[in-house]
């Protein structure tokens, strides 16, 4: 199964319900072909880079097919995190998993995910999908400056990495994090399963996961030293 990066958070849109899109004026403007109308071209004249007239008060925003001529072109840059429990010591004792439904229906197992917004740091990029997926009650411990075990490369060509995304070519900042609160998981997440490392880092575990997401669990577990 390849892998696939999470499309954007449902409830990610403006208070007068527009979506919200994580490049928003990137490239600084129409240098950039992502801001707000390119030269010879007024606002909601419906050309790339140019808002939809619904969404003209919000000149940032890109439309569903800007956002995917912005893939066909960018890197997008995503988040990832492994959350955990840790005994007094320190030590990983489990492993957060989501079960997740996707939209034709399939059951899968994943871990939180999700875009960067535009003007966000990785730090509060982090939280909201932990957030998201997790809970408000989750209670994430996350350093000031949180630093990822890997980055995740994903391509739309297979064979370049573990990972594959058909839509895009998406750059992950993966990060483990523990969590000490009630996770009750929101969104398209199901629920969260708690495995041991041994459980998470199992072949039949993999075989259920999105593609090369269990490589992901892995080297997670690697990096922490709860890998047996």
């Amino acid at each position: 199964m390849a892998v696939r990066t999470p499309d954007p958070d449902p409830d990610e849109r403006d208070d007068d319900g527009n979506p919200r899109d994580p490049l928003r004026g990137l490239g600084g403007g129409a240098a950039g072909g992502l801001g707000a109308g390119s030269p010879g071209h007024p606002l909601g004249d419906g050309s790339f880079g140019s808002p939809a007239p619904s969404n003209a008060a919000n000149p940032g925003w890109l439309t569903d097919v800007e956002l995917a001529e912005a893939r066909r072109r960018l890197p997008i840059l995503y988040v990832e995190a492994i959350p955990v429990r840790t005994d007094g010591m320190g030590q990983v004792t489990q492993v957060g998993v989501l079960l997740r439904a996707t939209p034709l229906g399939e059951i899968t197992r994943s871990i939180v995910s999700g875009r960067v917004r535009y003007g966000e740091t990785v730090r509060d990029a982090l939280f909201r999908h932990l957030e998201n997926d997790l809970g408000p009650m989750a209670f994430p411990l996350l350093p000031p400056q949180p630093v990822p075990f890997t980055v995740a490369e994903y391509f739309p060509m297979p064979g370049l990495s573990a990972f594959h995304d058909d839509r895009q070519h998406a750059v992950s900042l993966a990060f483990v994090v523990p969590v000490t609160g009630t996770c009750e998981p929101r969104q398209d997440a199901l629920e969260v399963t708690w495995m041991t490392p041994e459980e998470a880092s199992s072949d039949s575990l993999a075989a259920e996961m999105e593609g090369g997401r269990s490589t992901l669990v892995r080297q997670a577990l690697a990096s922490v030293g709860a890998l047996r």
